[in-house]
């Protein structure tokens, strides 16, 4: 088939890579000049299998409230008239349940195995490089009362497949002993030693020339006008470019536009519960003398984390719910630095911190959209939060799959006919 897919993040990249080992002639179409240019260009850089937890789930609403007007608060909902906003929280609110944590749980943990173990296999095949490490992801506590409800949750992510172990604090050093350092104790941790991290920015930008060597075509700075609809089929997309605007038809479209899917898909009548969370970063470079971190950590009770991609330490956190605000907020990006000095005190580049900010494709409760719409050639990749680089190989195999008119190798609630 001839497929068109909207988007050049890793989502939509990894989507075309599968698709055309599938045999289907791709077209990328991406507004950015170049792919990975927004959600994917400095996130968290972790393979966060461990990281699974939804954020919906008994324990939110209340840790929301007391964030409340805390401007470096780890979640900040931004209380505004949006009615977008005040839908998703609704609906976020109902996936607060135990039983509804527990089954997004379930189902996240299977897309994330089943992701890994796609992107190792992908790695072994090509012999792709983006600073990848494998030396799994810490989970570490600096307060007790943290510490303690960790252990029961890491069973709880145990009896879904996934090895978290519990940790003493001397054990945590012994995995990462940049920790010794830290202005603050350790008191205790969680490691996954089966986790992973990397540069997803560098990892796409490669895969991107991987597709073109099988015959993908890019189409850079590309701006999306609309879908032309005739019979219950979508027949083209309108796009404009600096050749002017046109009409690209296709066999079947796939939408992986992170956060703008539901933009794009309001004039169809198809409606996601997607919602764009404001997430931060800093890219700190690293010196000779440094001691710095090389096993990928998560800071819970900042919710943190670090991964070392080559000479650099990147630092991402946080979540804002704030539109489609893409501003640096200072106070913000100070709080990601005085965390990180606090924890690695000998690190001397700080000062040269880079900034960045994007918007992750969350939905209330934290699966993403997968699969196809009620216009049987129009599917979607899309709604990944925080995960979409844990969940991209895995995600772009399973939705290769479902076109290609396959029973994919993951159980997972994917969508038909939304």
């Amino acid at each position: 088939m001839r497929l068109i897919v909207l988007g050049a993040g890793v989502i939509g990249v990894t989507s075309a890579w599968f698709l055309s080992l599938a045999g289907h002639d791709v077209t990328v179409i991406e507004r950015a000049p170049e792919a990975a240019r927004e959600t994917s260009f400095a996130n968290g850089g972790q393979i966060s299998v461990c990281h699974a937890e939804p954020w919906a789930n008994p324990k939110a609403p209340w840790k929301i409230l007391q964030w409340l007007g805390e401007e470096d608060a780890p979640l900040l909902f931004r209380l505004r008239a949006d009615p977008a906003l005040w839908r998703w929280g609704w609906r976020f609110l109902r996936e607060c349940t135990a039983a509804r944590a527990q089954a997004n749980l379930q189902h996240l943990v299977r897309l994330g195995l089943y992701s890994r173990s796609q992107l190792q296999l992908l790695r072994a095949e090509t012999g792709i490089h983006y600073d990848e490490r494998s030396e799994g992801i810490l989970h570490f506590y600096t307060s007790e009362a943290e510490f303690a409800a960790a252990i029961p949750a890491a069973a709880l992510m145990r009896d879904t497949g996934l090895d978290r172990q519990i940790r003493t604090a001397a054990e945590c050093l012994a995995i990462e002993p940049a920790l010794a350092g830290s202005r603050q104790r350790i008191v205790g941790g969680t490691y996954t030693p089966s986790d992973e991290s990397g540069d997803a920015r560098r990892f796409t930008n490669e895969l991107v020339r991987l597709c073109e060597a099988r015959g993908v075509r890019f189409r850079y700075d590309c701006t999306i006008d609309g879908f032309a609809a005739a019979g219950g089929q979508i027949e083209a997309v309108q796009v404009r470019s600096g050749q002017g605007s046109e009409r690209l038809p296709a066999d079947a479209f796939l939408v992986c536009l992170g956060s703008y899917s539901a933009q794009h898909l309001c004039a169809l009548g198809i409606r996601l519960d997607l919602y764009p969370a404001k997430g931060y970063s800093a890219t700190i470079p690293l010196a000779a003398g440094d001691v710095a971190p090389t096993v990928s950590l998560t800071d819970d009770g900042y919710k943190l984390v670090f991964s070392r991609l080559g000479e650099r330490l990147r630092v991402a956190g946080m979540a804002e719910f704030n539109g489609y605000n893409l501003e640096l907020n200072p106070v913000r990006c100070n709080a990601l630095i005085q965390r990180t000095r606090t924890l690695f005190p000998q690190i001397e580049g700080y000062a040269q911190a880079e900034f960045w900010t994007g918007l992750r494709p969350a939905t209330p409760g934290n699966l993403p959209y997968i699969g196809r719409t009620r216009y049987p050639n129009l599917y979607l990749n899309t709604g990944h939060g925080t995960l979409g680089w844990t969940e991209s190989c895995g995600s772009g195999h399973a939705i290769a799959d479902l076109i290609s008119g396959k029973t994919p190798e993951v159980e997972f609630p994917f969508i038909d006919g939304i």
